[in-house]
């Protein structure tokens, strides 16, 4: 996986989940995300997640929304969770090879240009 930007990623299209994509490694994955602030490795390496505290629960939902629109055009899907009415995240893996592939970071790229309402600062 060559590192790209935020930038160049969004400007790609995921590659068909078949079980024969690369995985990324893990030198490489944490490479990638110093380009991708907020997401990091969980799950031993095998996925990457984000989290944000939005305004509300219809904020979530909206914002999951926007997600799966991008998701489904891309046929590349993430696990999204919604927690305590405000607290989301979102974690991304290729299961069809149990970990990491570049689809996940060209997802994660498109997630973070997509507005979210957060929850105002105290």
């Amino acid at each position: 996986m060559a590192i790209q930007t935020s930038k160049e990623l969004v400007h790609k299209q995921c590659s068909p989940c078949e079980g024969d994509l690369a995985t990324v490694k893990r030198p490489a994955a944490i490479a990638q995300l110093k380009k991708l602030p907020g997401w990091r490795m969980t799950h031993a390496g095998e996925r990457i997640r984000k989290d944000w505290v939005v305004k509300d629960f219809a904020a979530g939902l909206a914002f999951f929304d926007r997600v799966g629109k991008v998701a489904e055009k891309d046929y590349h899907h993430p696990d999204l969770h919604l927690e305590g009415f405000r607290n989301v995240w979102i974690e991304l893996s290729t299961h069809a090879i149990g970990g990491l592939s570049d689809n996940d970071f060209i997802l994660a790229a498109k997630i973070d240009k997509l507005p979210v309402k957060r929850k105002k600062a105290r």
